[in-house]
């Protein structure tokens, strides 16, 4: 027995040798997976074709005038960056990208403050009633922008049906300048984008489970902490996306500020049309043009290292 043992322990060494061979052998050759990756990198590229028009199209008519907008901002009327200099060095040029970013930021702040409240109204209420009030929402969107400017410069002037309401009640005394300055500005730009803080929103709260914020309060939490704590975080891809949008869209308004507001409020885009159609000053026009695009492009980057996922990729995770 013991001599059937060592004849069965010597075969099994000299045949590990042979095993280990024919699993050598099975492996791949590294010329072989590499034909392989190439013939999936050609049939991945293979339809890139269908993509040229397209290409083209954009190269022609995006790319090319960006191009051409962004060499005016450093050769006209000199080469050089001296319309960049001028935009900081000057104090007029200055209070108009101040007045630009302060408007956009009170926008997107106002439009965060009133849309949020909604955004939550339309996912609490029953089903019916959501869709009602989303379709009211999509309905502002869709209306006309001048007429919805021009709706509030009837509304917030001096004998429109707000001061004139205010007055009958005993509120004021005489009317508020609500027009032509910076609070008319803000009012009709935080009613225009309101829409697009609720949308993104909405579809952020919809996909929230009900189940987590129960499991906080069956946790211990109170109502504030299971808001700020659980609710507050989990809209954040929602807050994140309404909320840059909002204020890139505000740093290119023009409609609103420039039927709203007035000379000592003029943003960016009043600026540009000025410089272009009043004088002629293409090279500052263009260089004022490029600074929102680089601002654009800088803010799209923060929200990209903020919030990596989309809202719509959020709730399709969840």
């Amino acid at each position: 027995m013991a001599g059937q043992i060592k004849m069965t322990a010597g075969t099994a060494r000299q045949s590990n040798p042979a095993g280990g061979a024919s699993s050598t052998a099975g492996a791949v050759p590294n010329h072989v997976v590499a034909a392989k990756q190439s013939v999936s990198l050609s049939q991945r590229w293979r339809g890139s074709r269908n993509l040229l028009p397209a290409l083209i199209f954009l190269g022609l008519f995006f790319f090319a005038p960006l191009i051409g907008l962004l060499l005016r901002g450093v050769l006209e009327p000199t080469p050089g960056l001296g319309n960049y200099e001028q935009l900081f060095a000057n104090s007029a040029y200055s209070r108009v990208l101040f007045n630009t970013f302060s408007v956009a930021g009170l926008v997107t702040l106002f439009s965060l403050l009133l849309g949020f409240p909604l955004a939550w109204a339309i996912t609490l209420v029953p089903r019916g009633w959501g869709r009602w009030m989303l379709n009211i929402v999509l309905l502002s969107m869709w209306t006309s922008l001048l007429a919805r400017t021009y709706s509030w410069l009837v509304l917030l002037q001096a004998s429109g049906v707000i001061n004139k309401a205010l007055m009958a009640m005993g509120v004021i005394d005489q009317p508020l300048e609500m027009v032509h300055n910076l609070t008319g500005v803000v009012i009709g730009m935080s009613y225009i984008m309101i829409p697009f803080i609720v949308l993104p929103l909405q579809a952020t709260m919809q996909a929230i489970d009900p189940m987590v914020l129960q499991a906080g309060s069956i946790c211990g939490a109170s109502p504030w902490t299971n808001f700020f704590k659980v609710f507050l975080p989990l809209c954040r891809p929602g807050l994140f996306s309404g909320g840059l949008m909002v204020f890139v869209m505000s740093l290119g308004y023009y409609v609103t500020p420039a039927l709203l507001g007035g000379a000592q409020d003029m943003m960016l885009p009043e600026f540009i049309v000025q410089q272009v159609q009043s004088f002629l000053n293409w090279g500052l026009a263009s260089a004022a043009a490029a600074l929102l695009i680089v601002i654009t492009l800088v803010l799209f980057y923060f929200y990209l290292k903020l919030q990596p996922e989309s809202p719509v990729a959020a709730s399709n995770a969840r």
